[in-house]
């Protein structure tokens, strides 16, 4: 599970970094999902009641409103905009690995 989240992880920021970089630094770009991907990955199937589709929605509505509050709170312009574009894209690439090949 662990090496899993790690390559989802690394996914992930080679995803949303280079997005986020267009507006904001290195570290502002790498905190943003560190922030939230753990809590994505490991609490969300843990505490959430309902169906796998329903937490992955609110898993990413999570992520997506916790990185534009991030990116906001540093002067970010266009926080909600960005931080959709980045887990859109990142969410995006993630089903097609998964659908690909079954991983991460």
């Amino acid at each position: 599970m662990l090496t899993r989240w790690a390559v989802a992880f690394l996914i992930t920021q080679a995803i949303e970094v280079p997005l986020y970089l267009r507006v904001t630094t290195f570290r502002v770009a790498v905190l943003a999902s560190t922030f939230t991907h753990p809590i994505v990955w490991f609490v969300f199937p843990m505490v959430w009641p309902r169906g796998y589709t329903s937490m992955v929605v609110a898993a990413e509505v999570f992520a997506w409103g916790i990185e534009a509050l991030w990116l906001k709170s540093l002067g970010v312009h266009r926080a909600m905009l960005w931080s959709f574009i980045a887990n859109g894209a990142s969410f995006c690439v993630g089903l097609g690995l998964r659908r690909l090949f079954h991983y991460p």
